[in-house]
C-alpha cells in the first residue's frame, strides 16, 4: 500500500518536473547558452568583462558583493534600517548594538554575503538574534522588518552615457503558503499541494508542530518567509503596470548609486505608492549576476525564457564594454579567479548551515530525516544557481 502511494507521489513529482522547466538543474537550462558566454568573453578579451557593468559594486555585483556596500550607495530612507553584525562578536556586544540602533521585533537577519535566500530569518525575540548569533558563521545584517504587503522584482538597465534606461521586467512575489479549508490537516494540504513536493521534508521539518492542526477555511497559512524562487517564492507577472512613473523612480535610483544593470527586490505598500516614490523599501540591488525574474514570472515556454536570457547577457556585454572604453578595467583573472572561489566557499558554508542541526527551530527526529531534507534542498537550489 505505501509503495503504491509512494509510487503515484514520484511519478506526480517527475510529471510536474516534466512540465516545469523551471525545476531544472541549472546546468540543464544554461548550457545551450554557454557558448554565448564564451563569445563575449572573447570578444571583450576577459572572463570577468561583466566586472565594469556596476563599477561602484565588488566583482559588478556578479557574486560574492555585500549587501552594506550596495545599501549605501542608495540614498537614505530607500532601504530598511540596518546595522553589521561581525562573526564572532560577544552576545554582549550584540544585544548593545541591536537596542543601541533601536529595532523592535521582528527584526530580519541575513547574511552580507549570501545568495538565494540562505539563513535568511524572520527574529521575534533577543532570545532567538543571540540564538542565531551563536551558530552563525559569517558577518549578517540585522534589519527592521519591512510589514509592506508587496515584494515585487524590477529589472533596470541603462547604458553609459544615457539619462533614460529601460525597465525589462516588472513581477510580484508571493510567499510558499497554502489555504486552508477548515477539515484538511496543515500535513493534509502539504500532500495535496504539488509546489511543495519538492520540498516536503523541509515543510514537515519547519512545521512539525502544527502539522496536525487544521487550517481554518479561507486562512493563508505562510510557510517560507524568504521570497526566493529557491525558498519556493512565486512570481506573478505585473508587466502592464510599467509606466514612465516607474522609469522615472529607477532612473533616479539608479543615477545615485551608479548602477547599470541588476534586478531591485522591493517592498512596497502598493504598486501605486511605489511608482509615486513613497512607502517603498529595497531590499536588495542584484547586479550583473542577476537573473531576470520575468523569464519564470510570464509563463514563458524554455525556447522564450533562453532568448530573454541570451538577450539580457547581451545587454550586459554591451553595457560591460562601454564602460570599460571610458577607463573602467576589467578584474584581472587571478583577482577574479580569488573571490569566485571565496564567494562559492561561503555560500557552501551557508547552504551548510541553513539544515544542520543547530540552525533548526526544533531538533530533527533522526539523522535519515536531516539527509532527506538537505537532499532536497540541494535539489532546488541546483535549479535556482543563479539569484
Amino acid at each position: 500500500m505505501y509503495e503504491k502511494i509512494f509510487n503515484l507521489r514520484y511519478l506526480r513529482k517527475s510529471i510536474y518536473r516534466a512540465r516545469h522547466w523551471e525545476t531544472w538543474h541549472w546546468l540543464v537550462k544554461y548550457i545551450p547558452m554557454i557558448p554565448f558566454w564564451v563569445w563575449h568573453c572573447v570578444k571583450a578579451r576577459s572572463p570577468w568583462f561583466f566586472t565594469a557593468s556596476n563599477p561602484t559594486l565588488t566583482f559588478g555585483g556578479y557574486e560574492g558583493e555585500n549587501k552594506m556596500e550596495m545599501y549605501k550607495l542608495l540614498p537614505k530612507g530607500t532601504y530598511p534600517k540596518t546595522i553589521l553584525i561581525r562573526a564572532g562578536q560577544s552576545t554582549s556586544e550584540v544585544e548593545a548594538l541591536v537596542l543601541a540602533a533601536g529595532f523592535f521585533f521582528p527584526i530580519a537577519v541575513k547574511p552580507d554575503v549570501g545568495r538565494m535566500g540562505l539563513m535568511f530569518r524572520k527574529i521575534n525575540s533577543l532570545h532567538e538574534l543571540i540564538r542565531y548569533h551563536e551558530r552563525m558563521r559569517a558577518d549578517y545584517l540585522v534589519q527592521e522588518y519591512i510589514h509592506f504587503p508587496l515584494e515585487v522584482s524590477v529589472f533596470y538597465y541603462r547604458f553609459p552615457g544615457n539619462h533614460r534606461g529601460t525597465i525589462t521586467g516588472f513581477v510580484r512575489k508571493e510567499n510558499l503558503s497554502v489555504i486552508g479549508d477548515g477539515v484538511s490537516t496543515l500535513h493534509q494540504l502539504l500532500l495535496n499541494y504539488s509546489r511543495i513536493q519538492f520540498r516536503l521534508e523541509e515543510m514537515k521539518l519547519r512545521h512539525a508542530a502544527r502539522l496536525d492542526h487544521v487550517i481554518p477555511i479561507g486562512e493563508k497559512y505562510i510557510l517560507s518567509d524568504a521570497l526566493n524562487l529557491s525558498r519556493g517564492g512565486k512570481l506573478i507577472n505585473i508587466e502592464h503596470e510599467k509606466d514612465e512613473r516607474l522609469l522615472n523612480l529607477f532612473d533616479n535610483l539608479s543615477h545615485t548609486g551608479h548602477f547599470y544593470f541588476g534586478r531591485y527586490d522591493i517592498k512596497c505598500l502598493s504598486i501605486e505608492e511605489l511608482k509615486r516614490g513613497k512607502n517603498f523599501s529595497i531590499l536588495e540591488f542584484n547586479g550583473s549576476g542577476a537573473e531576470p525574474h520575468h523569464v519564470y514570472g510570464n509563463g514563458n515556454s524554455f525556447v522564450q525564457a533562453i532568448r530573454i536570457l541570451l538577450d539580457h547577457w547581451n545587454i550586459l556585454y554591451k553595457i560591460s564594454t562601454k564602460n570599460h572604453k571610458s577607463g573602467i578595467p576589467y578584474w584581472t583573472f587571478p583577482r577574479g579567479a580569488r573571490h569566485m572561489y571565496q564567494a562559492r566557499k561561503q555560500i557552501k558554508m551557508l547552504r551548510q548551515l541553513e539544515f544542520s542541526l543547530e540552525s533548526q527551530p526544533i531538533e530533527l527526529p533522526e539523522k535519515s530525516t536531516r539527509d532527506k531534507v538537505v537532499l532536497q534542498h540541494y535539489e532546488l537550489t541546483n535549479a535556482y544557481e543563479s539569484r
